[in-house]
């Protein structure tokens, strides 16, 4: 079974509405963006995080529009994890491909918070921009970057519920 076919295969078995279409591959905003349909749907970018100890993983997804800045990324995170008591993440970086296969079952460019399947301990915190929550639907990659889901926000809290990783919504 492909990466995209265990995606879309868990949302049926869930019962979680979607719709998807496939395209040539994107693993840039900018590649995806010639291949995205106008569906209404915020394009959403996904990126993959370790702390500096390489102890805790941290999946961030904005509007695709959204440009982070990984110094501002790193005090709003540090904010959002000691408030709640949880070590604060330090100095931020890109995980490297074997972190995103080993937490993820991920490669580089295929990136989405439908990898989160793939890890079964809840290793992995998702940080999602506050703005989403506005979004009426939001697209991913299903975890392949030659397709795009679309699936309403409500749906995809959903889906966030089933797969357990704790998530939060941080103003970005």
């Amino acid at each position: 079974m492909t990466r995209e076919e265990a995606v879309l295969t868990f949302l049926k078995q869930h019962e979680i509405p979607y719709t998807n279409y496939s395209h040539p591959e994107g693993k840039t905003i900018e590649e995806a963006r010639r291949w995205w349909k106008d569906d209404g749907s915020i394009h959403c970018k996904n990126i993959f995080l370790r702390n500096h100890k390489g102890n805790r993983h941290y999946l961030v997804c904005c509007h695709c529009d959204y440009e982070l800045d990984i110094h501002m990324l790193e005090h709003k995170l540090k904010a959002a994890l000691t408030a709640q008591g949880l070590p604060a993440p330090g100095k931020l970086s890109f995980a490297s491909p074997e972190r995103m296969m080993r937490y993820l079952g991920l490669e580089p460019g295929s990136v989405s918070p439908f990898g989160l399947i793939n890890d079964e301990e809840h290793h992995v915190h998702l940080f999602l921009d506050s703005r989403l929550r506005e979004a009426e639907t939001l697209s991913f990659h299903p975890n392949d970057c030659r397709g795009t889901v679309v699936i309403a926000r409500q749906d995809f809290m959903r889906y966030l519920s089933i797969v357990g990783n704790i998530y939060e919504y941080i103003e970005l």
